[in-house]
């Protein structure tokens, strides 16, 4: 009786089906993030943007949620630890807005011949203008990196903020994502002209659309 109740056990046991649980879902660590942001890495983004598989490594703005989960380079804690790494992109400072102050008015009006010297001369912009307004992305030597960022703005703020950045192009690329705002931003260690803005798009994405390039805007740093 024992043996045949054994058998009758085994038998269950075999034809078993079982549920496996849920997959551990992996989040990365810090390190590994930060391990990715090398410069040998092209921070986060090993490829150029015009090559196919190539993924933005980064995202400098104010809206992380909108950028796939990009390292954000405004979070306190990865930056800290990206300050401390040697051969890691560094986050930029950024600073507060400032306050609008008012002064009392003066009985005596102001005389607008009076003007302070350090208001009658313009600054020299710290990036001049190559070009702007095209449908083609650079496809050029000198790449350093790329990631998205919320303007132009933040785009010169990244190129003042990655060694050896002489010149950056920011551009939509308009690739089926509910229309993202958001910007690329890439950056090169050369200067480039519109010659070269010949990455015009035509990748198919996941979604079965095909990508093209709006508001190119190509910015080299101003040494003169």
């Amino acid at each position: 009786m024992l043996s045949l109740l054994l058998i009758a056990a085994l038998a269950s046991i075999s034809t078993a089906t079982y549920v496996l649980s849920p997959p551990n879902i992996h989040y990365e660590s810090t390190e590994s993030i930060v391990a990715s942001l090398l410069a040998s890495n092209h921070h986060g983004a090993p490829l150029p943007p015009n090559s196919l598989g190539s993924t933005p490594g980064w995202y400098f703005g104010d809206v992380p949620g909108s950028a796939d989960d990009l390292p954000w380079l405004k979070d306190v804690d990865l930056c800290s630890v990206l300050a401390q790494s040697p051969g890691s992109i560094r986050c930029p400072h950024v600073a507060e807005k400032p306050k609008k102050t008012y002064s009392r008015r003066s009985a005596v009006p102001a005389d607008p011949a009076a003007t302070p010297a350090s208001q009658s001369q313009s600054p020299v912009a710290r990036y001049r203008i190559i070009f702007s307004g095209l449908t083609g992305a650079i496809q050029g030597s000198g790449y350093l990196t790329y990631g998205l960022v919320d303007t132009v703005s933040d785009c010169e703020t990244m190129c003042d903020n990655v060694s050896g950045c002489v010149f950056f192009n920011s551009y939509h690329d308009v690739n089926g994502k509910n229309g993202s705002p958001l910007l690329t931003c890439s950056l090169y260690n050369t200067p480039h002209t519109a010659d070269e803005a010949t990455n015009t798009g035509g990748q198919t994405q996941p979604d079965g659309s095909v990508n093209y390039i709006t508001d190119s805007d190509g910015m080299e740093l101003n040494t003169s």
